[in-house]
């Protein structure tokens, strides 16, 4: 058993968001089962274009039924008060804060990278303030608490100083991190991609990698990976004790 995960994802993307409150939950277990997962900021306009792919709102059918999709999806997840920032398409210029998101990687411990994911999800989605530009992202940034929980305040410590939020927009307006969001982005065009979230999965036993798309794949990816797993299972109708048809 064991094996690597590298997730690509973007804020504008709402299955991302799902998909990294399953990580989260589940990312003791699947360090008790040796799988190592890496989460990689990547820009989902530049793969719609790489790819031809389209965004599924603009599409009449597919917008109709998403609504009904993303509101199940949440709620499995146990994702509230999430919708759309307005205009998706303006949203979705999402490079300063995917910059911003490398950068921190790189210089911060994984729970604090992840935290910051979890809270700029949160303003984009919850708050409907998409860190899009940099007095945006400067907000969200100094906003956010070092124990974040959508359904806490906000109040209390912070995750990021003032001078620590001003040296990750300098690097998100940087040209190596500009390069980095372009090279990731590239990289997951070479692996297939063609919207967000992606998973490339990585068995270590048998050293063979696969594709997984959408945050909904996780049997699958178990099932790969060898690791032991509870499939959705349909069960028995529950009848009350001393039931009748039982006579």
């Amino acid at each position: 058993m064991g094996g690597r995960i590298d997730l690509y994802i973007d804020l504008a993307s709402l299955y991302s968001y799902i998909i990294l409150a399953q990580v989260m939950k589940n990312q003791s277990l699947l360090k008790q089962h040796s799988v190592e997962i890496e989460i990689h900021p990547v820009l989902l306009g530049a793969i719609n274009a790489g790819s031809g792919n389209q965004p599924p709102w603009v599409l009449p059918a597919k917008r109709a039924y998403g609504s009904h999709d993303a509101r199940r999806s949440l709620r499995a997840a146990g994702l509230k008060n999430v919708s759309p920032p307005g205009d998706l398409m303006e949203a979705g210029k999402t490079q300063i804060p995917l910059r911003a998101l490398h950068y921190v990687k790189r210089h911060y411990s994984l729970g604090i990278y992840l935290t910051t994911w979890h809270y700029l999800f949160h303003a984009f989605w919850t708050l409907h303030q998409p860190p899009i530009t940099p007095a945006a992202l400067r907000k969200a940034l100094s906003d956010a608490p070092v124990d974040f929980s959508p359904e806490a305040s906000a109040e209390g410590k912070k995750l990021f100083t003032a001078s620590e939020v001003e040296d990750i927009l300098r690097a998100a307006a940087s040209p190596e991190y500009k390069d980095v969001l372009r090279q990731t982005t590239e990289t997951v065009l070479k692996l297939g991609a063609f919207g967000a979230p992606w998973l490339w999965v990585t068995n270590e036993a048998t050293k063979q990698s696969e594709p997984f798309f959408g945050s909904d794949r996780w049997n699958h990816v178990y099932e790969f990976l060898g690791l032991p797993y509870q499939d959705v299972t349909l069960l028995p109708p529950k009848t009350e004790k001393g039931d009748k048809s039982k006579l």
